[in-house]
């Protein structure tokens, strides 16, 4: 057997200690660090100002720069979408988590809900007239499945699409639709008599609305709203012809779920980073926190926890890759790695005492956005429960 000397082994990266790079291609890499980079320019020098203002003032200049950098339904391929793994999609959600929740909310709600719909249940005319410009970040997408009376319960919905003629007419409310304020186009989950069916909503038909919700202290970066239907009269072409029942939202929820998976990381990196920067800098006692144990402990629990998830976001990645990962799989790592995240945020907050609930540190923010992250595409409740029916083959749901 041979013995190492680990004084010949490269030193312990302390943002890397477990050498979870070592798991990426090059190519992995590369994508990473050109999201990262976009992300530092156009966006880390003025988020905390958009949460703060409850707004990004040039959503559609931003939008149109994500479409540039090929983020935007990226997973996807062909109509301009880049093709990339269920890997490479996942780092980029975790960039632009790290960044803000927000941005990684409009690009998931654009790619893994509003385009993912179109592209997997569409005709090829709906593919054609709406894929190529959301991509590039032309027109922006929304996704109304939830209502005031129907979250974790889709099948209540009360939206109805009803036939007049060769028309469909829908009618309802669907609320805390990320997106719906600035949306060129909606994707909207209705029941009728042949059961739910989705259909491609243009923003400026007669009898759609959309107002922004406001007064939130979770996700203020990204737009919220409602989706009003007023008698909206769409032709037969804009129905999706191949969702048919609730199959067709819930694997666009799946999508996004998965993106969520990385996403949460994000946040749980910038937290750890931030925390362990400043208690190397801040001094007590005549010297830095970071020498205290319970500093320590908290720093090392932190970092297992981050470590855990990322393996864990990897493993389900390589799965989507080859086309094996279980909805019930994608269950599991939200479950763990948005609880996780959340905890590292909490933690880290303390870390930095009074100083974690000011936004010159992005702390509080993360912790903030990660509460909406816990509840939306499935409670973890709810995810818990979708585990607990694989553990057991017995359904707790009703």
């Amino acid at each position: 057997m041979t013995h190492l000397d680990p004084t010949t082994l490269p030193p312990i990266d302390p943002t890397d200690p477990a050498s979870l790079d070592e798991l990426l291609s090059e190519d992995e890499k590369t994508i990473r660090a050109a999201v990262r980079e976009v992300l530092d320019a156009v966006a880390e020098p003025c988020i905390a100002e958009w949460f703060e203002n409850g707004g990004i003032p040039n959503i559609r200049e931003l939008t149109r720069e994500l479409g540039s950098l090929g983020v935007l339904g990226m997973h996807l391929e062909g109509y301009g979408c880049a093709g990339m793994s269920a890997v490479e999609y996942g780092l980029a959600c975790l960039e632009l988590e790290a960044t803000d929740s927000g941005l990684r909310s409009l690009v998931s709600v654009q790619g893994s809900l509003a385009m993912f719909a179109i592209w997997r249940w569409g005709s090829e005319e709906q593919k054609q007239e709406w894929l190529p410009r959301m991509a590039a970040g032309e027109a922006i997408g929304c996704f109304g499945l939830t209502e005031p009376d129907a979250g974790s319960d889709p099948a209540s919905m009360q939206t109805r699409a009803r036939r007049d003629g060769s028309d469909w007419v829908l009618s309802g409310r669907k609320m805390w639709i990320s997106n719906a304020p600035y949306a060129d186009v909606a994707v909207v989950w209705a029941q009728t008599d042949e059961g739910v069916r989705g259909f491609v909503v243009p923003a400026g038909t007669p009898g759609f609305s959309a107002p922004e919700i406001t007064h939130k202290l979770s996700l203020r970066a990204s737009a919220t709203g409602e989706l009003v239907l007023d008698g909206v009269r769409l032709p037969e072409s804009a129905m999706l012809p191949e969702a048919r029942g609730l199959k067709g939202p819930l694997s666009c929820l799946n999508e996004a779920r998965y993106g969520i998976v990385w996403g949460a990381l994000g946040a749980a990196r910038s937290s750890i980073e931030t925390a362990r920067a400043y208690a190397k800098d801040r001094i007590q006692f005549g010297k830095p926190i970071a020498a205290f144990q319970l500093t320590q402990q908290k720093l090392a629990d932190m970092s297992l926890e981050y470590i855990k998830g990322y393996l864990l976001a990897v493993h389900l990645g390589r799965r989507k890759d080859a086309d094996r990962l279980r909805p019930e799989q994608v269950s599991i790592g939200k479950l763990n790695n948005v609880r996780e995240a959340l905890e590292i945020c909490r933690t880290a907050r303390t870390i930095l005492g009074a100083n974690g609930i000011s936004l010159e540190y992005p702390v509080i923010r993360h912790q903030n956005n990660l509460e909406s992250v816990l509840t939306y595409e499935g409670t973890a409740e709810m995810h818990t429960l979708v585990l607990g029916q694989a553990l057991t083959g017995e359904s707790a749901f009703r």
